[in-house]
């Protein structure tokens, strides 16, 4: 058998589907699982994964459309019997992706909001999404339908780092002069800016308020993660903290994992570096805008999620649409009315919690 996994979105979704890919592998030990990629980091963390026989790249955003067609009738050409497409892609260009590529199985989802303009109709076996559905039981749902049984118990998210990549982290550490002895805490107040993300990042001032409280009164160094385009937030948000952390610039997404791994907790907003902390098993607070907790909370590792109960949200779900506000004054308040002394307060719950475990 021969499957491809389309894997067009970030590095939250993609790890999100590697239980599913576990349960996969496990089922068709024999089987060419490929997974198609279009964001390095993607790429990264799938290259290491040992239940992948190969992992392809194409940069469809920056490629032209008549290359990206070429490269897809290539792909048709190799005959895979069935393409998943990860949950959650609800963009007609994904969909379309599957079609061209034709297996005669294409697996996909019904979605809410904004079904039919998605194109999803082209994929030849579908289900529903459940709203109050972890995306990694969604992902767990379409290899059920390859036949997968599916134990009460799913598997964890996945990362597997090679020996390099703990080197490299190692390196770093002592280049910045961090010791083995001292706590280490992980900031990522950066998001995805596609489709107005970036309403969903706690402010800056307030992460630096919590670096502040970590330095003082536990003596923890903060390492500030996120990718180049976030380098500018980590090192404003240093400079208020009185500049006692440290912006974490590494030049691959593997050994800034091997770094996060390093960590005794990570908060973060909801986004990929969170999944990426909960495949590492490192406790995570995360704080949550509009987006949906059900779906996308940390994976089996210990987490407290801050949020605001609103009336009106969750309010995101899965479309091509940009997030908006309900409210004309005081938008965004699912985030903004989020204090420091609440995710204080759940940093401290998730450190007893595993310090109870030990």
């Amino acid at each position: 058998m021969k499957v491809l996994i389309i894997a067009l979105s970030g590095i939250g979704d993609a790890l999100m589907f590697s239980p599913a890919l576990t349960l996969l592998r496990r089922q068709y030990p024999d089987a060419q699982i490929d997974l198609l990629s279009m964001f390095k980091g993607v790429k990264e963390l799938y290259d290491r994964n040992p239940d992948v026989s190969s992992v392809l790249h194409w940069d469809f955003l920056h490629r032209s459309p008549v290359s990206s067609l070429f490269y897809l009738l290539r792909l048709r050409a190799r005959g895979y019997d069935a393409t998943i497409s990860v949950y959650p892609q609800n963009r007609w260009p994904y969909n379309l992706i599957c079609y061209i590529i034709g297996a005669k199985k294409r697996l996909g989802h019904d979605y809410d909001h904004v079904n039919t303009r998605s194109l999803n109709f082209l994929n030849t076996i579908r289900i529903r999404e459940q709203q109050q559905r972890h995306n990694v039981e969604q992902n767990a749902s379409l290899v059920e339908l390859l036949g997968v049984p599916l134990p009460p118990d799913l598997p964890p998210l996945q990362i597997k780092l090679k020996p390099e990549d703990q080197r490299q982290a190692e390196e770093w550490l002592q280049s910045v002069g961090i010791q083995d002895a001292q706590v280490l805490v992980g900031f990522h107040a950066g998001s995805a800016l596609f489709k107005k993300h970036i309403r969903k990042r706690w402010a800056p001032e307030k992460f630096a308020a919590l670096g502040r409280r970590l330095k003082e009164r536990e003596n923890a160094v903060v390492l500030l993660f996120g990718g180049p385009e976030e380098y500018d937030l980590n090192e404003r948000i240093n400079r208020e903290m009185g500049g006692v952390g440290h912006v974490v610039k590494v030049p691959s997404l593997s050994t800034g994992a091997a770094l996060i791994a390093r960590c005794s907790v990570m908060v973060c907003n909801d986004a990929g570096l969170m999944h990426v902390a909960s495949a590492l098993h490192v406790p995570v607070v995360s704080i949550f805008a509009y987006t949906n907790p059900f779906g996308l909370h940390p994976w089996k590792t210990p987490h407290r999620v801050v949020r605001r109960d609103l009336e009106c949200s969750p309010c995101f779900y899965y479309s091509p649409r940009p997030v908006r506000c309900v409210w004309n004054d005081d938008q965004f308040r699912c985030i903004t009315h989020i204090e420091v002394e609440e995710v204080w307060q759940a940093l401290q719950e998730v450190q007893s919690e595993v310090k109870q475990s030990r």
